[in-house]
């Protein structure tokens, strides 16, 4: 659906030029939901911009359905974009216009007859939860609903692909927790393909299907969410991922234990089985969990506990081998002396 091949921006003053935008190449698959996660300055909005040409690259290549777009021209790009729908972190909704109108003009300029305006505005704002809202104006909508405006003026031209730039960054966990569902419920829907862009973590784990992580204008790390929070490679990516894992104990806490500290990974369906029960069944250990988790990404559970064992050493050795076995991840912490 998407291919972006050696993508290069360049912003360029008198007095210097800054690279936004460094070689990135990237393939987003039809119908998936796609983040781009990284700190400010990283090259994130540079990129999302550039995939509708709201930045025009200064060289590589933006292919949309086979369609390469920095080869169009004004009048072929403008027909392109109506394809391409956009959100933003602001809204950018017309204060002066009724939450009808603000949807009605992008169809008025697709011209559309009036007729078709009314049916398709009243059908997204049904789409939207928002039918009840049709005659209010901005100012007189909370922040959620304003963005749900936005996503339904974004989706007014039954586009291919929605370009989400940090959609949720200006609104609370709660209203956060909503837009997402209802951006994952249009994916399913409309079988929409969605390029989110963010710096929080927690909302590509709640709705990517694949991730790219951005640094200093390149791409560092990319892949499915869920291999990404199962095994990290970066450092950034490591740090992103500890913000919503947090599985790391206080240095205090680990130097006053006695016994061996490991550090357990289960991935997929072993985290659902009875692993820890087993092992104090099999051996002659005892286990004391100082911290555990499982978080379900893309619904399929990825559990982390840290656990103190302890017993005769030997025996401590066959436990850790037989759960090394079991889940094929497993860290030594701390050894017993």
């Amino acid at each position: 659906m998407i291919e972006v091949n050696h993508l290069v921006k360049i912003y360029k003053s008198k007095k210097k030029q800054v690279i936004g935008v460094d070689n990135v190449s990237l393939s987003i698959k039809e119908g998936e939901i796609y983040g781009i996660i990284g700190y400010s300055g990283a090259g994130k909005s540079s990129l999302l911009r550039c995939l509708n040409l709201l930045e025009r690259p200064t060289s590589g290549e933006v292919k949309i359905d086979g369609v390469d777009l920095t080869s169009l021209t004004s009048k072929e790009l403008r027909k392109a974009r109506q394809k391409i729908g956009m959100i933003f972190q602001h809204f950018y909704l017309a204060s002066s216009k009724t939450v009808y109108e603000n949807i009605a003009f992008a169809l008025k300029a697709a011209g559309k007859s009036p007729k078709e305006i009314d049916i398709r505005v009243k059908e997204l704002l049904e789409l939207v939860g928002l039918a009840d809202k049709i005659h209010q104006y901005p100012t007189q909508l909370s922040g959620g609903q304003k963005q749900r405006v936005g996503i339904a003026r974004a989706l007014a031209n039954d586009p291919k692909v929605l370009l989400c730039d940090e959609a949720t960054s200006a609104l609370d966990p709660k209203t956060t927790k909503s837009i997402l569902n209802l951006l994952k419920s249009i994916n399913k829907k409309l079988g929409l393909t969605i390029v989110l862009i963010t710096h929080e973590m927690e909302v590509v784990k709640e709705i990517c299907h694949r991730l790219a992580v951005m640094q200093d204008g390149k791409v560092i790390e990319e892949g499915p969410v869920y291999d990404i929070f199962a095994n990290p490679i970066e450092p950034l990516t490591k740090d992103f991922i500890q913000s919503v894992l947090q599985f790391d104990l206080p240095q205090q806490l680990i130097e006053n234990r006695k016994g061996t500290i490991i550090k357990i990974q289960f991935k997929g369906a072993i985290a659902e089985e009875s692993v820890v029960s087993e092992l104090f069944q099999t051996f002659k250990v005892k286990g004391n969990i100082l911290h555990g988790k499982i978080e379900y990404i893309q619904e399929v559970p990825l559990g982390i506990f840290i656990m103190e064992l302890t017993g005769e050493i030997p025996e401590i050795e066959r436990a850790i081998q037989y759960i090394q076995e079991r889940t094929q991840n497993l860290e030594v912490v701390e050894h017993v002396a």
